[in-house]
This record gives C-alpha cells, structure tokens and sequence, in this order.
C-alpha cells in the first residue's frame, strides 16, 4: 500500500491513530495531548503517535511498504483497521473526531486490525512512515517525538 498527500497543521504536529485506540479521548478538551504527560501517557500505551515538526505550514506526506533508513519508530495499537494520519489539531478531543470532512487534515489508512511498528523518517522532502505487523504495542517514551 502506497499513499501521498498533503497536510496543512496549525500545532507543527502530526498524529497517528486508530480511531477506536482513541474514542476515549473524546470528551476530553481538544487539546488534551498538548499537556506533556498525557501525550508520552497515550504513546506508551500504544494508542497514539504524535511527531512534532517544529514549525507549523504545508507537508506532504507518503505512506510507503517499508522505510530502509527510519528516524525511528513507535507501536501503534489498531483495534479497528481505520488509522488516521493528519494534522495534530484533528486528534480526537473536544467531542469531535477525524470524519473525513474537508476541514479535516489527513488521510485514512486502512490496515488489518493488530499492533504495528510505524517507521518515520524524511525523504526528498516528505515525511515518509511505513506500517509493520508487530506483537509489541507499547512503547517506552520519556519525551516527544521531534522530527523538526
């Protein structure tokens, strides 16, 4: 599976994430993940990836089969096969969800319900993540992922 597309982030974030992983999130404040502890609390878990760009604007982003030379990785819980990929400010939170509205920044991405590896990485001026089947859905983090 091969995917490309663009998206704009007002919060120079872009997050990573089963729809379902995260429902409980909903009737949180929108910007639950902007608080620290909360963030790296929902990555460990599994149920969220976020990877900080450092400054907001226009990236496109590439879905690939796999990355040779990943910046790193995180495992990724999917419980129900539809994972969104998109701009930070569309995390689900303030009693809303990515729906795959035009106000809506990113792209579905549909994979087998499991656990998964998501590699990430730049390439020729994209941000590129590939998605290996993985028996491991926690991860270890103590701060942020940062790529910019």
């Amino acid at each position: 599976m091969e995917l490309e597309f663009t998206v704009v982030t007002d919060t120079a974030t872009l997050a990573i994430f089963d729809l379902q992983a995260i429902r409980h999130r909903i009737t949180d404040t929108f910007d639950w993940w902007s608080i620290q502890s909360d963030e790296l609390f929902e990555m460990n878990e599994g149920n969220i990836a976020f990877l900080n760009l450092g400054e907001d604007g226009k990236y496109l982003v590439r879905v690939l089969n796999d990355i040779t030379s990943p910046m790193g990785g995180a495992f990724l819980k999917v419980p129900s096969g539809v994972v969104f990929v998109g701009a930070g400010e569309d995390t689900t939170g303030g009693d809303l969800e990515p729906d795959g509205s035009d106000a809506v920044q990113g792209a579905f991405v549909n994979l087998a319900v499991g656990s998964y590896y998501v590699k990430y990485g730049y390439d020729e001026g994209a941000i590129c993540l590939a998605f290996t089947p993985s028996t491991d859905s926690q991860n270890d983090f103590s701060d942020s992922i940062r790529l910019g």
